[in-house]
């Protein structure tokens, strides 16, 4: 019996900057992490290259976006677990300008440990343009339908996490926390820092990290990890911790241009 899911996401940031410096310390730091499930945004995947395995090695069952950036950048999904399925939703349907970039919802189903799985595990990259929340909403909500539809009479949990690219006051998150409905649908997802850290800012995209280059960035606390919630008692998976990771530099060297979060989860 495994009595807890240790979940992590982070914005790689591509192959940017002193790469072969970032990969080391990324490696080292994911490998004391050592989590259950890892999302990456912004990982690079090509022919040669694939980041997630130059950062956690062989020990993962990964999962790849299928449709990336010219570059091979995109989102993938690594498990200590199998996994028996996956789909991608389409978020660049939602709106012609939304369709100019590599955005999706990656979903696995993850054959984690009784008491845990199956679960759904789904690694959710929408637009980040500052103008473009109403995309946000719109792929918000074609996301959490198909999550909806394969969660419909099934009692599993079901996990969020990623780069949402806007902070808790907006639309899209209050959307996924049950703060308000979108387009004739409402769900409810507990959202870990706040469970852990009320009231602290928990900014992820923030001016002290020198590899963040847009100086006056108006969104802070922009990567979650999001735990759907039940009928009673709030989220199926309770949030034991919730922490930044890669939040300071490791021998001068800053891993991304983001700040990762990791959360501890248990079934209450």
């Amino acid at each position: 019996m495994t009595e807890t899911l240790r979940v992590a996401t982070l914005n790689l940031w591509g192959q940017r900057g002193d790469w072969a410096a970032r990969r080391r310390v990324l490696a080292a730091g994911f490998a004391r992490l050592n989590a259950d499930l890892v999302a990456f945004q912004e990982a690079i995947v090509t022919n040669g290259t694939d980041q997630v395995r130059e950062i956690l090695g062989d020990d993962y069952h990964v999962v790849h976006q299928r449709e990336r950036e010219g570059d091979g950048q995109g989102v993938s999904i690594a498990s200590r677990y199998p996994v028996h399925g996956r789909w991608e939703v389409d978020l660049a349907a939602v709106t012609p300008r939304a369709a100019k970039s590599a955005v999706t919802t990656l979903v696995t189903q993850v054959d984690a440990p009784w008491p845990f799985g199956p679960l759904l595990f789904a690694n959710h990259f929408p637009n980040w343009q500052l103008a473009f929340e109403r995309e946000r909403e719109l792929q918000a909500v074609a996301a959490a339908r198909s999550l909806e539809a394969a969660s419909a009479g099934r009692q599993r949990h079901v996990i969020v996490v990623g780069d949402l690219d806007a902070d808790p006051e907006a639309a899209s998150i209050r959307f996924w926390t049950g703060r308000q409905s979108l387009d004739e649908l409402s769900v409810c997802y507990r959202d870990a820092w706040a469970s852990a850290h009320p009231g602290e800012p928990g900014g992820t995209y923030v001016s002290e990290n020198p590899l963040l280059t847009d100086w006056d960035w108006p969104f802070r606390r922009i990567d979650y990890i999001l735990a759907r919630c039940g009928e009673h008692g709030g989220p199926t998976l309770a949030v034991s911790s919730c922490e930044r990771i890669f939040d300071r530099p490791a021998d001068g060297v800053w891993a991304s241009d983001h700040f990762g979060l990791t959360a501890e989860l248990t079934v209450p």
